[in-house]
Order: structure tokens, then sequence, then C-alpha cells
């Protein structure tokens, strides 16, 4: 079938008969710009055989045609085409990721050289995004404050672009754990779906931020979210100091009974990653999450197809003015 984008401008359709009918001739000049004595001579030239001659009836005809083209042209048509099911089945899944001070801690080991916390998100996770073909994904990062990075996609190379270029301390210095959680909750809340996932990882405790974290767990578990926390950090790490080399424990500031609380409300599960190897088997494990039903969605196929009453009606005014101007040069 066909529609028109712009259909209110076929009302433009009558106005060359409303000017022909209402508005004055215009004044016949018969006077003669050549006199002869005899106008025999001329016969020749003005004979029923000119083949360029056209009533003038036919003429006006001619130019409504053309311009009730123009007007088609310019209401836009476009072929619409059948509706084509489209099945669409996925996650819808949010990641937040702790830029808190705390994330440049280099406690994890990649072929055999030292990375922060996390440059070792970036890579694990990254490889996770890469994966999750046919999902909608989308992006927080949050420190002090929570920022909603990437609305839900199915662009993931953009999703992946963003976190490569995160920066410690982009969001602040702090934590606050409850906001990031929350800033999801409002996000997905929006969309028309029961099951959701929001995967949090961090490496510390609810530093800042307006909403605590057991608070937006609530929020979330009434609004269908399910959270998967990531507590990420080694147990221990040895250091260089003025006493010589000491064992620490970098992750001594994980809150890991509040991320256990905010998964176990949410219907979720909390994971520990100490090493690059734990983080490859969470992001395994959170690939066997079970898929969203959505509704099937149509598409219908469309193709502009203005240019054909366009090209048509140029041809008839190129008909017009090459009769006119032929006719000028036979007289």
């Amino acid at each position: 079938m066909i529609e028109f984008q712009w259909p209110w401008l076929l009302l433009l359709l009558p106005i060359p008969v409303i000017l022909y009918r209402w508005l004055p001739a215009a004044a016949n000049n018969n006077e003669a710009a050549l006199r002869v004595p005899d106008a025999d001579l001329f016969h020749s030239n003005t004979g029923p055989e000119n083949t360029a001659h056209i009533s003038s009836r036919s003429r006006l005809l001619l130019i409504w045609i053309a311009w009730a083209l123009l007007l088609l042209a310019a209401a836009r048509p476009v072929w619409v085409g059948d509706p084509i099911e489209l099945p669409v089945s996925g996650r819808d899944l949010m990641l937040a990721v702790d830029l808190s001070g705390s994330m440049e801690v280099e406690d994890f080991i990649y072929q055999g050289q030292a990375i922060n916390r996390l440059q070792a998100t970036q890579m694990v996770a990254g490889e996770f995004i890469k994966r999750r073909i046919g999902d909608r994904l989308g992006l927080i990062l949050f420190g002090r404050n929570a920022y909603l990075q990437t609305p839900l996609t199915f662009d993931r190379t953009t999703v992946r672009a963003l976190l490569d270029e995160a920066v410690i301390g982009l969001a602040g210095q702090e934590t606050a754990i409850g906001d990031a959680i929350g800033l999801a909750v409002k996000h997905l809340r929006a969309e028309d779906i029961n099951n959701q996932v929001l995967v949090l990882l961090t490496d510390g405790a609810n530093t800042a931020g307006e909403v605590t974290p057991l608070k937006a767990a609530e929020l979330a578990a009434e609004s269908g979210l399910k959270i998967y926390t990531i507590g990420i950090g080694a147990d221990e790490m040895i250091v260089r100091s003025f006493f010589g080399r000491q064992r620490i424990n970098p992750s001594r500031d994980l809150d890991e009974t509040t991320l256990r609380k905010i998964a176990e409300s949410t219907g979720g599960r909390y994971f520990r990653a100490r090493d690059t190897d734990d983080l490859n088997q969470i992001y395994d494990l959170l690939d066997e999450i079970e898929p969203v039903s959505k509704e099937q969605k149509t598409y219908r196929p469309q193709q502009s197809i203005f240019y054909w009453p366009l090209a048509a009606a140029l041809l008839i005014s190129s008909i017009l003015l090459l009769i006119r101007y032929s006719r000028g040069y036979r007289q």
C-alpha cells in the first residue's frame, strides 16, 4: 500500500483551477512586429500540418496534471510492504562498574604483569559484553556519584568502547553503591519487561550517596530487578615498605555482607573475584542466565517513491516548454 508522510499538501490541488477561474486573463497584444506587403510569403509555416500546435484547453490540462504530480512528490509517498515478524529474545542486562579510587590497586596478575582492578574488569567484562549477542546492554559508572553511561542498546561495540574508556576517579573517589542501584531501577522501570538483571561490580563499601544499598535493593526487588553482585580484589598482596616486604589484605574494606544481602534480597547471587580466573568463571556463570522472552515485534519495510511523480511532472513540463518554443520559432 501507499502512504503519504505529508498528505496535507494534497489540499493544494485545486489552486490552478481557482486561479484560472477568478484571476483576469492576461492582455492579448496583437500589434504586429513586422509589416509586409504580401502575407502569402508565410503561408508555408502556418498550415494545419504544424505538429507543435495543441489547443489551449489541452495545454491547461497538462499544466494541471504536472502540478498534481509535483504535489504528489512533495507529499512524500512511501510504499509500505507487508508486515514482517521479528522474533526478539534475549536479556536486558545492566552493568554497574565501580570507578572509585580503590580500583587503582594493582592486585591482579595478567600474563605475568600486575594490573589494577579496573583494567582486569575492563578486560574480562569486555569479553563478556562481546558474547552477549541478542541482548540489550547498558552501562552505569559510579564512584561518589552514579552516571548512566549507556542506556539499554543492542550496540555491544559502543558499550564495550565506553567501558574501556572509563577512568578511575571519573565519578569521584568514594563509592555510592545505593545510588548506582537506584539509577538502574529508575532506568529499567521504563522497560516493559518482568525479568531484568543488574550486574554490580565493586571493591569496597558504600561510603557516599543518598540511598543506602539495602534500601535500593528493596526498590529493586519491588521492580522485579535481579541483582548479581561481584566483590573484586585479592585477599593477599605483598607490598614493599620502609620495614621491608609485607603481606596485607587489599580487600579489607570490601563489604561482602551487604553485597550478599543485596543479591539475596533480589533473587540474585553474590560472587567473589580474587583474580582474573575468578572473574572469567563468574562471567561464564552469568552467561547461563535464562533469556527473557519478549513480545513479537513487527516490521513493515518502507520505500520512498516520490521520484516517480516528480519525474513525470518534469517530463510534462519539458514537453510544454518544447511546444512553446517550437511554436514561437515557427511563428
